[in-house]
């Protein structure tokens, strides 16, 4: 019994090193539009960073904004919240927004609020030139 508590403990400081990344949101101009990337957890710790590259964004004069949730590992209800907000003050405003689909466990979340058919989830393809990609429904 005692070797297999050891073992335990081993095997958990073994896969430290595997622990996620710190959380952080790149900015990916393209062109007219502008990807914002939060790559990790997106929870009600780390939302606001979003929701303020976002406003920075809107402010700055972007007209086309499309949240990349590819690199998201996880999203909570406040997550859920950012991207309604976000989608209707875009109709208010005039914003252009899309959001590109994250991992399933991702959009699970959207699939059990019911949202996956109310946001603009947008697919990126290349474009004419084959290097700038063209965002479409």
């Amino acid at each position: 019994m005692r070797e297999s508590w050891l073992s335990e403990i081993r095997v958990a400081g073994e896969h430290a090193e595997e622990r996620p990344a710190k959380f952080r949101v790149d900015v990916e101009p393209e062109r007219e539009v502008v990807r914002v990337c939060p790559i990790g957890e997106v929870d009600l710790g780390t939302v606001g960073h979003v929701r303020a590259k976002l406003d920075e964004l809107r402010s700055s004069g972007f007209s086309r904004v499309i949240l990349d949730l590819r690199g998201t590992t996880f999203l909570d209800s406040s997550g859920l919240r950012l991207a309604v907000e976000v989608n209707a003050d875009s109709a208010n405003d005039g914003l252009a927004f899309g959001i590109i689909a994250g991992p399933p466990e991702v959009q699970r979340a959207f699939e059990l609020a019911g949202l996956d058919a109310r946001l603009p989830f947008v697919r990126a393809r290349p474009g004419g030139d084959g290097r700038a990609p063209v965002y479409e429904s």
